[in-house]
Formats: structure tokens, C-alpha cells, sequence
């Protein structure tokens, strides 16, 4: 065993310093994953040791490198662009320059990455690999990297399709590893432990994820459901101390909806189990009329209410000198009163007022304040309306990401929707002010979505 060990490390030792350039050793190694040979699996393996010593910047440069240099390449097209410009052709010599076009256009990118995709662990390895990609843009501003990128996911459109994909029920009978797994997954409302995710589960607390064959042990996007009467308006009814166990149950609440591979962001998977699941909670219990999220509203506070109230407002509709028109001339007294802070006397009216709400809001213990909280109530409200539903991104989409994915979806808001105070936690506090969402899917949501994807099959507890 030892020997085997050793033998391993000596083979991954000697595979990084002979790759002084590491993305050029990569490169060479995926060009030969396209060619014909029996020795994939190995030149794979070592793709994936040097992928992992790459740091962020140079796994851009191998992006780069890959869409330049694993392409079609320009001089083999020109001559079959210019034939067709000036050759006259009947029907059968048309098809024939078509199909012999199409040979010459078969992407040698693609190629490569359905043979990654077919080795084993290949698909894993993919689904990191765009995940990389996203951070990239994100991170680094990068966005010539969708060449790459759109190959990707046209690759995952056949892969994440009918017949690889199945959906089960985590339930209390399910393996301790799937429920480690959940629990460990959910970035919307974080657990600490194993025994708050057996908390979740139960008669009026249901959990479904979806699955992939060729990662069957590892849930691709799971969702959390609450089962209630009339639609809950604070977090704490779902999973806090005000829970309170419902008989008459009427409306089925969606509070956490996960995508455990960053790679398949995009991919309109969630749509899909959102769709399914009240199509299969619907048929359950018929007493369930309506379907609706409470949903946190990530960013609103840290990279928008307080960029503004710092006078970091040049992207976004709401201005800084037009927040106090939010507050009447009570609520105004009573922040002005409690802020506490002195101000310096050449800052203009909405300034100071704007410096005395910053200093309230970026402190977690406003909320104890009864005084603060009356005034605060309605302007955070109006606030929060404005920034879910006007602004929005250079595309046109909306600004905040929870809201653009259920809406794109197909649901609703208004702003009867949002709920001031609904988790009153640190996180809550400081990522929106405290204030969750309701948004409202329809029935006919459900028909038109679940009516194109019979082939996920019936879902089944695991």
C-alpha cells in the first residue's frame, strides 16, 4: 500500500515538474483527449492535477488558449465560402456542399469536451470547469470567454436531459449521507448541524432534490417546502421558534431552493423542480391552493441601500438625495433623534440625514428599537419595492438575483409581497434589512412546465 502511495506521488511530482508552463502542459493534454488513442483516462488524470495547481489568472489564460486554439480555423472555411458565393448548384450539389460544410464546421472544442465528458469523472470535472468560468466573469470582469462557455452548455443540454435526469423525496428514512449532504448545501438558510436538516423534514416539512446518473449520490438542485395555512410572512414560522404545526394546511411554501453545482447556473433546472414538485404536492393533497416562496432578498443592504446612502448611486434609478422623500417628517425626527452621531455642518439636509440612517441600518440592534422599527417600517418597505421591481440590469433583467430567477420563471410580486423584519437574524439584518419576499406561482405555471418534462417520471423517496 505504501508503495502504491508512493508511487502515485512520485507520478504526480514528476508530471508537475515536467510542466514548468502548466497551461501549456494542459493544452497539449486536451488536444490529445480529442485524438484517437487508448491512454485517455491517464492524460485526463493528469489534466486534472495540473488544473488544480492553476490559480485564477491562469486558468483564464488556459480559457483563452483553448478558444483560440482548439477552433475550427479560418483559412480551411474561406474556400468553401467563396465556392458558394460564386458557384451556381442545383438541389443535390446544395445538400452535398451543406453536409460537407458541416463536416468542416464540427466544433474540435466540442469534441474534446464530450470525450472529457465520457471518461469517468469528466462531467464532474466539467461542471467545475464553467463554475470557474462564471467566477471569472464575475470576479475578474472577463466576458470573451463565451465561446468557450456557450460550448459548455450546449454539452450539458444533451447531458442534463431526458434519461439522466430523476427525482427523489429526502425524507427522515433517507441515508445519513444524502441528508449530511443537504444540510451541508444550504446557502440560503445554513445549518449547523445534522439534527436541524431531521428538523426539516417531516409531514409539514418536505425536501426534493434532483439527481443525475452519472453523479447519483449528489443532488444537482434540491428545494425545501413548508407546508402551512395562508402564506407565512416571517422565516421563524417555518423553521424558528414561532413554528406552529398546522392541521389545515392550504398553501405549500418554498423557502429554500439550492443549486449545489455552480457550473449548471443557468440551465433552468430549478424551474423545472419548482414545476414538478407542486405538480406532485397538488396531486398529494388537494387541499393545497396556493404555491409560494419566502424568499430572502440577497444584496439589497450591502450593494444597494448602503452604496446609496454612501453616494455610490451611479448605477442604480433610486439617487441618494431622494432617499428622505421615502420618510415622512415624523419618521425623519425620530432618525435624526436616535442616530446619535454628530455631523459635520456644510452636509446638506438629505446628507445628514442619509449619514444618520447609514450609522441605524449598519448596526444589527436597530431592531429592538420599537421607535426606530415604526419609523423605519413603511420607507424600508417602499425601498425594497423600488428595488425589486424597477431596477434592473444593463439586459433589462432584475437587478436583484432571487427576484430575476422566480420571475423568470413565471412568478409574480408586488409589493404586498415583501415582508419588513422577516428574519431578523445577523445574516438577514445584513443582507437585506431583515425584509423576505413572497413570490406567487400560478397553477398554470405548473401545467405549462411540468407538461414538457413527463420524462423526469414519477418522484420517489430515497
Amino acid at each position: 500500500m505504501k508503495n502504491k502511495i508512493y508511487e502515485n506521488n512520485f507520478i504526480g511530482m514528476a508530471v508537475l515538474s515536467q510542466d514548468k508552463h502548466k497551461v501549456d502542459g494542459i493544452l497539449k493534454r486536451l488536444k490529445n483527449i480529442t485524438l484517437d488513442i487508448n491512454d485517455k483516462e491517464n492524460i485526463f488524470k493528469e489534466v486534472k492535477l495540473l488544473y488544480k495547481k492553476l490559480d485564477l489568472s491562469e486558468k483564464e489564460q488556459l480559457f483563452r488558449s483553448i478558444i483560440e486554439q482548439i477552433e475550427v480555423q479560418k483559412q480551411e472555411l474561406v474556400p468553401m465560402i467563396n465556392k458558394a458565393n460564386v458557384e451556381s448548384m442545383d438541389n443535390i450539389q446544395w445538400s452535398l456542399f451543406l453536409s460537407e460544410l458541416r463536416q468542416k464546421l464540427s466544433s474540435p472544442r466540442l469534441n474534446m469536451l464530450l470525450n472529457i465528458s465520457r471518461i469517468p469523472g469528466g462531467l464532474r470535472f466539467l461542471l467545475n470547469l464553467r463554475s470557474d468560468i462564471l467566477t471569472i466573469k464575475r470576479e475578474l470582469g472577463v466576458s470573451d470567454l463565451k465561446a468557450l462557455d456557450r460550448d459548455i452548455v450546449l454539452l450539458f443540454e444533451m447531458w442534463f436531459c431526458e434519461g439522466f435526469l430523476y427525482l427523489e423525496e429526502i425524507t427522515l428514512d433517507s441515508t445519513y449521507r444524502q441528508i449530511e449532504i443537504i444540510k451541508n448545501s444550504d446557502l440560503v438558510h445554513p445549518m449547523i448541524s445534522v439534527e436541524e436538516m431531521i428538523r426539516r423534514l417531516g409531514k409539514d416539512k418536505r425536501c426534493f432534490a434532483l439527481y443525475h446518473k452519472l453523479i447519483p449520490h449528489e443532488p444537482i438542485v434540491f428545494i425545501e417546502v413548508a407546508l402551512t395555512k395562508g402564506i407565512p410572512k416571517r422565516i421563524d414560522e417555518i423553521i424558528g421558534k414561532d413554528v406552529i404545526k398546522e392541521e389545515r394546511i392550504d398553501t405549500a411554501t418554498f423557502y429554500s431552493i439550492n443549486n449545489t453545482q455552480n457550473g449548471l447556473a443557468g440551465l433552468g433546472l430549478g424551474k423545472v423542480l419548482i414545476a414538478r414538485v407542486m405538480e406532485y404536492l397538488r396531486k398529494e393533497d388537494s387541499r393545497i391552493k396556493n404555491f409560494v416562496t419566502l424568499s430572502p432578498m440577497p444584496g439589497f443592504w450591502e450593494r444597494y441601500l448602503k452604496a446609496i446612502l454612501q453616494r455610490k448611486d451611479k448605477s442604480f434609478s433610486l439617487k441618494a438625495d431622494t432617499i428622505e422623500n421615502f420618510f415622512s417628517k415624523k419618521q425623519k425626527l425620530i432618525i435624526l433623534k436616535k442616530a446619535g452621531i454628530n455631523i459635520e455642518d456644510s452636509d446638506l439636509e438629505w446628507q445628514s440625514f442619509n449619514k444618520r440612517l447609514l450609522h441605524i441600518l449598519s448596526k444589527n440592534d436597530w431592531p429592538k428599537d420599537k421607535e426606530i422599527v415604526k419609523a423605519l417600517r413603511m420607507p424600508l418597505t417602499k425601498i425594497a419595492a423600488h428595488y425589486l421591481l424597477k431596477e434592473k440590469t444593463p439586459n433589462g433583467k432584475p437587478l436583484n438575483p432571487v427576484a430575476n430567477f422566480h420571475i423568470r420563471n413565471g412568478a409574480t410580486v408586488s409589493d404586498n409581497n415583501i415582508n419588513f423584519l422577516a428574519n431578523t437574524s445577523t445574516r438577514g439584518l445584513m443582507e437585506s434589512c431583515g425584509i423576505m419576499v413572497n413570490y406567487i406561482y400560478s397553477l398554470n405555471f405548473m401545467l405549462n412546465i411540468s407538461r414538457h418534462f413527463r420524462w423526469l417520471g414519477s418522484i420517489v423517496k430515497r
